[in-house]
């Protein structure tokens, strides 16, 4: 065929909007370079808090030796440390994980629509993205942020790889106020009986319960999602009771203390306790970080839905009696991490609440936060002191919290 100068101008069209569409995010499979996710050491990786730093109890301090105080807490130990790869696409791959995220999570949006999004987005070439359970986000947190007040010093989330918005403070939002919802509906209620869904907040490093719905109404509250796709098992535990007072999870390869010892502690001695520990013929106990023992979390249950802390019963957790007498809560956990937060960010420690999230609104106790939430507490003061109550929501602070000790399987 001859081939005269406006053929030829129409064939170089075709080439180059076929070359467009093959570099298209949204293009399909057949017009996309597949990208292979990685396969995890153990199904549920858990991805280190990426600390290096050591703090005592308000203070920066070089790192202790075995012997001193405040040896065993996060940077400590060093687990699967934090390694992404940016697929140029508009995804995140997370190479500990083997799971794969949006980069971008555009504008807020209601829980159903999050749903809707995932179910018809083709982002890089994939059709299988959805709603990350609570699991899978709190899998993307670093304790490497840093918030005073309401302003966001560092993030908690590598920004090198992720876009984090922060709250609009032009409409009188917060910068706080830019927190993800997950797929995790909370079993019982927060507030004032609100219907709730639990979210990690990457501004200021925090778990909590946030309502489905606008107070008073059945208008739909909006917040970030970010989707997530591949390794499917991730954030499911495999439990084994040893029959020696430790439970090992074969999924992430930890082994735990089958029961508390009943006794609150603050958060030198939490670690000292943990250091100390002998167990099952095993010496080499240490205080959880905070995403190692908020895997144990249980998120199907919680004291007023299934009277039980949010942990597989295989577990013994202390029962504890709230501030105002009543039974039937169950204790925060503390963790090696600090969170750098307030006017002194080294004064707090991360916890996690196996009961009630509870605090003060209007004069009345109640669960503001929900049962699987992390907070944190100061780490060190009198106990006669407390509890007492922080923060807008009037946050309960025991300050003396319990301990579950972890250490690796062989």
């Amino acid at each position: 065929m001859k081939l005269n100068k406006f053929t030829l101008l129409g064939l170089l069209c075709v080439f180059f909007i076929s070359c467009e569409n093959s570099n298209n995010d949204n293009g399909s499979n057949e017009e996309q370079e597949i990208i292979e996710l990685p396969t995890p050491n153990k199904p549920y990786s858990i991805v280190d808090t990426g600390v290096t730093d050591y703090y005592s109890n308000d203070a920066l301090i070089s790192k202790p030796s075995t012997s001193n105080s405040f040896y065993g807490q996060d940077a400590s130990y060093t687990g699967n440390q934090p390694s992404y790869t940016n697929n140029n696409n508009g995804t995140i791959t997370d190479n500990v994980t083997g799971l794969m995220w949006e980069q971008d999570m555009g504008e807020k949006i209601s829980f159903t629509e999050a749903f809707t999004k995932a179910a018809n987005s083709n982002l890089g070439g994939y059709t299988d993205w959805r709603v990350p359970t609570l699991k899978e986000l709190y899998s993307l947190i670093l304790f490497t942020g840093n918030v005073k007040g309401e302003v966001a010093i560092d993030l908690f989330i590598d920004t090198n790889y992720f876009y984090q918005e922060l709250g609009d403070t032009s409409i009188g939002d917060r910068e706080i106020d830019a927190q993800t919802w997950s797929s995790t509906a909370y079993v019982s209620t927060t507030m004032n009986s609100d219907e709730t869904i639990f979210g990690v907040n990457f501004i200021d490093g925090r778990i909590k319960g946030y309502p489905k719905y606008k107070a008073g109404s059945t208008t739909a509250n909006t917040m970030y999602f970010r989707m997530v796709r591949g390794n499917t098992t991730y954030g499911t535990n495999n439990f084994v009771d040893n029959g020696d007072g430790t439970i090992s999870d074969l999924a992430t390869g930890l082994m735990w203390q089958k029961a508390d010892d009943g006794i609150s502690r603050d958060w030198e001695a939490s670690l000292l306790y943990a250091e100390d520990l002998t167990l099952a013929n095993k010496s080499d106990w240490r205080l959880p970080n905070a995403k190692e023992l908020q895997s144990i979390v249980d998120y199907t249950r919680s004291p007023k839905t299934t009277n039980s802390p949010a942990i597989d019963p295989l577990f013994e957790c202390t029962e504890i009696t709230d501030p105002e007498g009543n039974t039937g809560n169950y204790p925060f956990y503390w963790t090696g991490t600090s969170h750098l937060d307030g006017a002194n960010p080294y004064a707090t420690g991360v916890y996690i609440a196996f009961g009630e999230g509870q605090g003060i609104m209007n004069g009345v106790l109640m669960d503001v936060h929900g049962a699987g939430c992390q907070r944190s507490d100061p780490k060190s003061g009198d106990k006669e002191d407390y509890p007492q109550y922080f923060g807008p929501q009037g946050d309960v602070r025991y300050v003396y919290n319990y301990v579950r000790c972890v250490r690796n399987i062989e």
